[in-house]
């Protein structure tokens, strides 16, 4: 079965090394930055037995004489541990887990996958995944209920896009929904139509209709989809992730876990909208669990679609679509109902704004309910993608954070411009001109809709390139950033948007020792060389939790 190497990795990376003692990692080229963003070197590090960083030492230092664990890094470089502002664990776990479409390069080449991944799990009653993308398949539609009637049609399918926000059936899957003509799309959501029928594609709010369908996941297999993943996260260097968008069923796999002992990454939750939030979080934010492993810190709500499927909120029309502008998920009404409900209790909140209507809509918000929550609210907007340039500067204003992926930007280009048009496209992406407007930048990957691997992520922050390293030169080059910015992006502001900037985010002392041993330096690599990296050891809390083979 797909994963059951990477669940004994999993497990097997629990047997971690050393125990808690004094240790000493020494003959490194470590680097972090201190707690007001300056870059701080040295070459050795002491991590106390609570797991916390003790000192850090320069060449002239004299060393502990005899720690209890000494571990030479042999010259290799020692960065901070990796935050992914912005990710999905469980969703990244079922990917690994389920049918993963996004390697496709066609609907031809999607076909064939569902066909063998249908043929090599005979017993599974619906087949369920996620990834496609009519625009890197090049299609210029959405695929069809047809389309994937040929690939399978004995079997309900149900296959979300790479970014979540549609779903696409076969026709067994809509009959098992009750699918028909008169069936009547949600508040927030669209059924794309055919012929006077519906096509197979269901768009945002819309996913609820064949979603509901789908039998639900037993608690073996979220347990199953967590350990998976967590390793895949220790393998590319990510020590901590804020999960957006949690139910109560991840939150108590994570339990679980951490009840086990087998909860090895950190995990800063934001509950599934309002009635998530309060289930998990009951009068307010958990208190840290295990360690510092866990806590439910806020709430996230959606506010529109995205790029992909159209259904990102803008101010004026999609070029490449003149009737459609988007849909907003949430009236003015509920949007500041349910920010006010989550800040009355102290809860973070953080508003999905990809178009600049929906960017506009939820500063609005924030404008009308900053003077009457007093306190740091410390609001999220998460993606910022498609932004008013007059917008940039209310970031800044109003203390928001400007949670970005940089890694959708090489992703979304041609995309971006077939949807926009030249004239939005200056603030498309726009991590320079928020962080000249003094707007604090935590990035992260969105995984699974990206891979959560942050090394190609750093890489598009400074190059503005994909992975071939186009369009020469980069794509809107002036929006790039330095390195030392994007470093900051996924280490120290990263936890600042969290509320764990006491705790996480650097190497300084006093703080968690959550570090990454690399081959070469970031701050002096390419963006292709740093493209490529990949860690040969990760840390938490002063464990070795992963080791390459062969590092």
């Amino acid at each position: 079965m797909k994963g059951r190497g990477l669940i004994a990795i999993a497990l097997a990376l629990l047997v971690a090394s050393p125990a808690h003692a004094d240790t000493l990692v020494d003959n490194v080229n470590g680097i972090t930055l201190d707690k007001d963003g300056k870059l701080v070197r040295f070459t050795g590090l002491v991590i106390d037995k609570d797991g916390k960083v003790a000192k850090l030492l320069d060449r002239k230092d004299k060393r502990p004489e005899r720690p209890d664990f000494r571990e030479d890094g042999k010259g290799k470089t020692l960065i901070p541990g990796l935050i992914d502002a912005h990710g999905h664990v469980m969703g990244l776990g079922f990917s690994l887990m389920l049918l993963d479409l996004s390697d496709t390069n066609s609907l031809a080449e999607a076909q064939a996958a569902i066909r063998k991944y249908a043929a090599d799990n005979p017993e599974v009653p619906w087949i369920i995944g996620r990834g496609w993308n009519q625009e890197k398949w090049g299609l210029g539609r959405f695929p069809t209920a047809a389309d994937l009637d040929a690939a399978v049609a004995d079997r309900p399918v149900w296959l979300e896009r790479v970014d979540g926000h549609a779903g696409w059936a076969n026709s067994a899957a809509m009959r098992a929904a009750r699918v028909t003509a008169a069936t009547k799309a949600p508040e927030g959501g669209r059924i794309e139509m055919a012929g006077g029928q519906p096509s197979g594609i269901f768009v945002d709010a819309a996913t609820s209709v064949v979603a509901s369908a789908v039998p639900k996941p037993l608690a073996r297999d979220l347990d199953r989809a967590f350990l998976l993943a967590q390793a895949k996260l220790l393998e590319q260097g990510i020590t901590t992730i804020a999960d957006m968008g949690t139910t109560i069923q991840d939150w108590q796999a994570f339990r679980r876990a951490g009840d086990k002992r087998q909860l090895a990454i950190r995990i800063i939750s934001y509950g599934h909208d309002i009635d998530n939030m309060a289930l998990i979080g009951g009068p307010g934010p958990t208190p840290w669990l295990y360690d510092d492993k866990l806590r439910m810190v806020g709430v996230k709500l959606y506010l529109d679609g995205a790029l992909g499927s159209r259904g990102a909120w803008l101010k004026q029309p999609y070029s490449d679509a003149p009737g459609q502008k988007g849909l907003p998920l949430l009236t003015p009404a509920q949007l500041r109902n349910k920010m006010v409900r989550a800040s009355m209790d102290k809860f973070q909140v953080a508003i999905h704004a990809i178009g600049d209507a929906a960017n506009a809509e939820a500063l609005n918000a924030i404008a009308d309910l900053t003077a009457d929550l007093p306190g740091e609210r410390r609001w999220r907007i998460e993606h910022a993608q498609i932004v008013d340039p007059l917008d940039i500067p209310r970031f800044q204003q109003l203390g928001v954070v400007a949670s970005m992926q940089p890694i959708h930007q090489p992703s979304d280009r041609l995309m971006a411009e077939a949807r926009l048009g030249p004239e939005r496209l200056k603030g498309a992406y726009a991590w320079r001109s928020m962080e000249k407007a003094g707007v604090r930048l935590a990035f992260g990957s969105d995984v699974p809709v990206e891979s959560a691997n942050p090394f190609p992520g750093i890489a598009a922050a400074i190059s503005r390139t994909d992975a071939a390293g186009q369009p020469f030169g980069g794509w809107h080059p002036e929006e790039v950033v330095s390195r030392e910015t994007a470093l900051d992006g996924f280490t120290r502001s990263a936890a600042f948007a969290g509320f764990a900037e006491d705790r996480l985010g650097t190497l300084m002392p006093g703080m968690r020792a959550d570090f990454l041993i690399l081959e070469s330096d970031p701050l002096l690599a390419s963006p292709d060389e740093i493209r490529r990296m990949t860690p040969l050891e990760t840390w938490v809390g002063g464990y070795r939790y992963y080791k390459k083979k062969g590092g």
